[in-house]
C-alpha cells in the first residue's frame, strides 16, 4: 500500500496539509465544501472505498461532519508542521491554537475509525490485503490520515516548509539540496532575490 498521494507526490498527511494554498486571490482552502473536498480525495488517490481502503461497501457522501472532522486534522497537523519546522510564515497560521491541541485532535481523529488487515479476493479469485473498519469508509480515511501522520510526526527529519514568496506549503525534501515545495517556487525565490539584490545595490549608488 502506497504512502503517497497522487496529487503532488508528497505522503498523504502532507498532501493534506497543502489543502491550503496561495492565489492570486489568496489563500485558498481546497476543503471549502463537500464536493470540493471529495474531489481532492479522489487526485490523492483516497476515493471513499476504493483501492487504498478495499471495497469497505458503497462510499456515501462527503457529510459535514466528516468534512468538519477532516479540516480540523488538516489544521491540526498544520500546527505540528509550523512547530516542526520552526514556521514563522505569517501568510496562514492554524486556527489550532498549541501543539497539545493539535496531538489531542490527530489522537481523536485515529481513535474514531481504527482500521484492521484482512483477506480480500481481487476479479482473478486470488488473495489481497485490504483494509476493513467498522466506520464509514470517509470516516476510515480521516482515521488512516491521522494514523500517517503519526508516523510523519514522530520522525519529521526532512519535514520544511516552503520559504518562497507567499507560499503557504510544506514537503519533505526529496534530495539534500532542495529548498522549495516546487520548481515555480523556486523561480520565484531566486528571482525575488534577485531583485533584493539589485534594489539594495541601487541605494548605494
Amino acid at each position: 500500500m502506497t504512502t503517497q498521494g497522487a496529487a503532488h507526490g508528497e505522503s498523504w498527511p502532507v498532501e493534506l496539509m497543502n489543502t491550503v494554498r496561495a492565489g492570486r486571490q489568496g489563500v485558498q482552502d481546497t476543503l471549502d465544501d463537500p464536493e470540493q473536498a471529495a474531489a481532492w480525495l479522489e487526485r490523492a488517490g483516497l476515493g471513499l472505498g476504493g483501492a487504498v481502503l478495499g471495497p469497505m461497501g458503497p462510499p456515501g457522501p462527503l457529510d459535514i461532519d466528516v468534512l468538519q472532522r477532516l479540516r480540523t486534522l488538516r489544521d491540526a497537523l498544520r500546527r505540528l508542521a509550523a512547530e516542526a519546522t520552526a514556521d514563522d510564515r505569517t501568510t496562514w497560521t492554524s486556527p489550532v491554537g498549541h501543539v497539545d491541541e493539535a496531538v489531542a485532535v490527530v489522537n481523536a481523529a485515529a481513535a474514531a475509525a481504527p482500521t484492521w488487515a484482512a483477506l480480500d479476493r481481487d476479479a482473478d479469485g486470488g488473495l489481497v490485503r485490504v483494509a476493513r473498519s467498522a466506520a464509514s469508509p470517509a470516516l476510515a480515511v480521516v482515521g488512516m490520515l491521522a494514523e500517517r501522520a503519526v508516523d510523519l510526526f514522530t520522525d519529521p527529519e526532512g519535514l520544511r516548509a516552503c520559504r518562497a514568496p507567499g507560499c503557504v506549503l510544506y514537503f519533505v525534501k526529496a534530495h539534500p539540496r532542495q529548498e522549495w515545495c516546487s520548481t515555480g517556487c523556486g523561480n520565484r525565490a531566486r528571482v525575488a532575490r534577485h531583485y533584493r539584490r539589485h534594489h539594495h545595490g541601487d541605494q548605494f549608488e
